[in-house]
């Protein structure tokens, strides 16, 4: 049991996530991106046009829940009024990168 969860928790997943609320001229990216490469997640980071911030979001399951409830509270000035989350296909980024507008 105690080797099942061990491999549960090391097993890498993909996450797409939205954040809502004023998450856009707040350093939300950046903040995003220092704690992502603290907790070894990879992917990436934009801005979307109608104010929203995407995630793509790739590590093992508690790196990715930490990284989640960091998303929920995002930096100082940010106000996040909600964050979805679904699950993806494995992508195999290499680090977390703060992508412009359309890119990825």
């Amino acid at each position: 049991m105690l080797l099942t969860l061990h491999l549960s928790q090391k097993m890498i997943k993909h996450l797409n996530i939205v954040v809502k609320g004023k998450v856009q001229g707040v350093f939300y990216r950046a903040s995003t991106k220092a704690v992502a490469d603290q907790l070894g997640v990879k992917g990436y980071i934009r801005n979307e046009s109608n104010g929203d911030v995407a995630i793509a979001a790739e590590g093992d399951n508690l790196s990715l829940e930490m990284f989640l409830d960091w998303c929920k509270e995002g930096p100082e000035h940010a106000v996040v009024t909600s964050v979805e989350s679904h699950e993806g296909e494995l992508k195999n980024y290499r680090n977390f990168d703060v992508a412009k507008k359309g890119v990825f």
